[in-house]
């Protein structure tokens, strides 16, 4: 087929324009992860003490949506090609049949806000369990600090944050059997070239364990990343010899990053991806 000399001229323009935004999309990304699991976690719910019956009907509700493929369509609205579906939290009432979320509404992918509505992986499993178990629900979204400690209080039936299984915790909540496997990983300014030939996480802890005080990596307070910075006997983690900068969630550290203010920023893996695509796409 014979193409016009107009027509060619179009195509070559579009092509041209492509790899323009292909360019500058690479060019001004500002952060990037580490590709190397520094740890090995576990997710579970963390469910209050006194309810027995809750933390059954929980460990059945996992298996049905780990089985039946209901999980893995709600993860792919956040990691595939599929869409989100917000999740509205009624209005606290003692006198209806409610379950109580403790939740950090700022852990992307897993629970955050738009507006007033939640979303996230594991506020549409909220929304689930709620219709499942028959009552309204109700999303209290609190510091992640406090999300443990709520259920622990018994002002809250169960707790839904992204939260790593560890021994300090179970003396707050009995977590159910675990829904996901996560880790944490490194986040670092786009033109570092550091951790190019790592290939281990022993290989990234070496390099960060030649860092000092003048050194500063950011995390979310009161998560696992907070722990393997700072170090923590409860989690096995002998921490390293920087500055630990503690932040109300992942995206206002990485956001310092950017600023200048921090050297590195060490969160789970899945925020990390979720947060700096979300900055780069902006950029």
């Amino acid at each position: 087929m014979k193409i016009s000399k107009k027509i060619l001229a179009v195509i070559l323009t579009a092509c041209f324009v492509c790899a323009c935004f292909a360019g500058c999309s690479k060019e001004t990304a500002k952060v990037k992860v580490i590709d190397i699991e520094l740890t090995s976690e576990n997710y579970a719910f963390g469910v209050d003490k006194n309810q027995d019956d809750l933390l059954k009907s929980v460990n059945d509700f996992i298996a049905e949506i780990k089985s039946n493929g209901t999980f893995e369509e709600i993860c792919n609205k956040y990691f595939g090609d599929g869409t989100p579906e917000p999740v509205t939290s009624a209005t606290l009432d003692n006198t209806k049949d409610q379950l109580l979320v403790a939740t950090n509404a700022a852990f992307e992918p897993f629970e955050y806000t738009q507006g007033d509505k939640y979303l996230g992986i594991d506020m549409e499993i909220a929304k689930l369990l709620a219709d499942k178990l028959g009552k309204e629900l109700v999303i209290q979204n609190m510091d992640f600090d406090s999300v443990c400690l709520s259920v622990g209080l018994h002002k809250s039936d169960i707790a839904m944050a992204g939260l790593t299984i560890n021994e300090k915790r179970k003396e707050s909540v009995n977590f159910s059997d675990s829904y996901y496997a996560a880790s944490q990983k490194l986040v670092v300014a786009n033109d570092n070239t550091e951790f190019d030939t790592c290939k281990t996480a022993e290989d990234v802890v070496n390099i960060l364990n030649a860092k000092d005080k003048t050194v500063k990596i950011g995390a979310q307070s009161g998560t696992t990343g907070q722990f393997f910075v700072e170090g923590d006997k409860d989690w096995d983690f002998e921490g390293l010899p920087v500055t630990c900068v503690a932040y109300k969630n992942g995206s206002l550290a990485v956001q310092d990053l950017i600023n200048g203010n921090l050297n590195y920023v060490i969160i789970d893996s899945a925020p990390a991806q979720f947060i700096t695509e979300s900055i780069n796409n902006v950029a």
